[in-house]
């Protein structure tokens, strides 16, 4: 008995196992592949995200000009009327004749589901002292917001009138609906 040696890469030669230069060969194929895979993922996640983002700005847009319908449809007097939907936030701008028309469209907009914030750039051609606003809270009545704001129970029709026509009723208000209580009762 003995020991014998051999070539180590002879085996390939007769197609037994891999060559040195074979299984560099493969390493880099597969390689080669897992980038070409890695680099179709990377495209398909772009693609997807930007098809979201697009589904994403159709759905704002579509909010905003339901805003727009809905502020049209209140009967405001506003002149270049423009609403931007991102995300919650509510844009307007436009050019309305007084604080009382400019106040009721921001309520208009912002008392509307899924806004959650209004900025506005509205201008006022008669300007006046800006309402106060206030968030009715569980178990508000509009008689209960007039004696906090007015010492008197009785001028809930101020308030029901300045919220006009988001309020068609006295006795319909809801919790974290945002009401305008004019300076002056």
């Amino acid at each position: 008995m003995g020991v014998f040696d051999f070539v180590r890469e002879a085996g390939a030669k007769i197609g037994i196992g891999d060559s040195k230069e074979e299984k560099e060969e493969k390493a880099e194929a597969a390689s080669a592949e897992r980038a070409a895979d890695l680099a179709k993922r990377v495209r398909e996640r772009r693609a997807d995200t930007a098809k979201k983002a697009r589904v994403e700005r159709l759905a704002e847009n579509k909010k905003a000009a339901g805003l727009e319908r809905y502020v049209k449809t209140m009967g405001f007097a506003i002149e270049d009327l423009d609403i931007r939907y991102d995300d919650g936030l509510a844009e307007i701008s436009g050019k309305v004749k007084d604080q009382e028309t400019r106040e009721k469209i921001i309520l208009a907009v912002g008392n509307v589901k899924d806004v959650g914030q209004v900025s506005d750039d509205i201008e006022v051609v008669d300007s006046a002292e800006e309402s106060e606003m206030h968030v009715v809270q569980k178990g508000d009545t509009l008689s209960a917001i007039a004696k906090e704001h007015y010492g008197d129970a009785m001028k809930y029709p101020v308030i029901f009138e300045a919220n006009r026509p988001m309020l068609s009723d006295p006795d319909l208000i809801y919790p974290g609906q945002v009401l305008r209580i004019p300076a002056s009762a």
